[in-house]
């Protein structure tokens, strides 16, 4: 069922770095992301695929890991994703990507999800080490970074309390929660 998809595709930051993703998985990703809808059929986007952990080192460090975890650096080793598509706009065939990005990354992780994968968007990137890691042209814009790997952490849900913190945390036994604003909240009419 697809909220099932929707509930189970999360932001996992801890994966079972162990557990290698084929480069065929990545490109059946992409495939669902080339058949989404983009913004006056444009098309502007593109993809760097990875699943060697020697590219994989490359790209860890230049990314930003959970913002409101202050006291949390991102994964360790071992809890590392196995894989990322790099989503990238191509300044020659479009200087504006819209809202193309946010379609095919979580068109993606719900990919993801029903291959029994999980994933993490990620925005906070140093895009000019990212670029020169890997010799990236300059024509083509870093979008977003797709974390992905089988995931090794447990993630809830659950509803936004009284003092509407919309906050993740983590608790003792590492178990990450997800306040949501309730329906009702969010509907204006």
């Amino acid at each position: 069922m697809f909220q099932e998809l929707v509930i189970n595709s999360r932001s996992y930051r801890r994966f079972k770095q162990d557990k290698q993703i084929e480069r065929e998985t990545l490109w059946d990703l992409v495939e669902l992301a080339r058949l989404t809808p983009s913004a006056r059929n444009r098309q502007p986007l593109k993809y760097f695929l990875s699943c060697d952990p020697d590219t994989n080192s490359k790209i860890f460090p230049c990314l930003g890991w959970a913002g409101y975890l202050k006291d949390w650096e991102g994964p360790a080793q071992g809890e590392r994703p196995s894989a990322y598509i790099i989503v990238l706009g191509d300044t020659e065939v479009s200087r504006e990507f819209w809202c193309d990005h946010g379609i095919v990354s979580q068109t993606i992780l719900l990919g993801a999800v029903e291959k029994g994968l999980g994933g993490c968007m990620i925005g906070t990137i140093d895009r000019e080490l990212l670029r020169e890691f890997l010799n990236l042209e300059v024509k083509l814009e870093i979008l977003l970074v797709l974390a992905l790997g089988e995931p090794d952490e447990k993630v809830v849900i659950e509803e936004v309390k009284e003092d509407k913190d919309i906050k993740y945390w983590r608790d003792g036994e590492g178990v990450h929660h997800v306040p949501k604003r309730h329906l009702k909240d969010i509907i204006v009419n």
